[in-house]
């Protein structure tokens, strides 16, 4: 696929600043635990990193592929009926939920996207993994993938 668009109607002016890499990709789950078990055992994963984040209501893990050196697995499971992934779950089912890039100052990317005329999830970024501040795309402005912007934490690793 190509990219037809004339350059003249693109916003010269704007720049996306800091993309790195692709951080981790995101699969909604119903049991945590039982996934990370299916993860290690199916495909010899290891789990680098556990949290319970309050404010999305969520229970996550990271995984890491081969070296661990890549993007993660991101696991999540509902921490209680009305979060987010809750939600997901119920519509959807377990499967893939996101994509996630590093960014290096999570504003500036959603100022940049924003210029683009792209909706962004959050008015200010919100805590994520590890420490980082995150804020998504929302999916029917970036062809039905929500997208996660994450700025890891002060001396943080990607992906937690």
């Amino acid at each position: 696929m190509t990219d037809q668009t004339p350059s003249a109607e693109r916003p010269e002016n704007v720049t996306f600043p800091g993309l790195l890499r692709i951080d981790h990709v995101g699969i909604a789950v119903p049991d945590l635990d039982e996934a990370i078990a299916f993860y290690a055992d199916t495909f010899g994963m290891r789990c680098v990193h556990q949290e319970t984040n309050e404010e999305q209501g969520v229970r996550e893990a990271m995984l890491a592929v081969g070296d661990g050196a890549g993007p993660r697995l991101q696991l999540l499971a509902p921490a209680r009926p009305d979060s987010t992934i809750a939600k997901f779950l119920d519509r959807s089912g377990p499967g893939l939920q996101q994509l996630a890039y590093t960014v290096t100052d999570v504003e500036a990317a959603a100022g940049a996207l924003r210029a683009r005329g792209l909706r962004l999830l959050y008015d200010e970024p919100r805590n994520g993994t590890a420490g980082s501040r995150i804020n998504f795309v929302h999916p029917k402005d970036a062809g039905g993938v929500l997208v996660e912007l994450v700025e890891p934490a002060p001396g943080g690793t990607p992906a937690g």
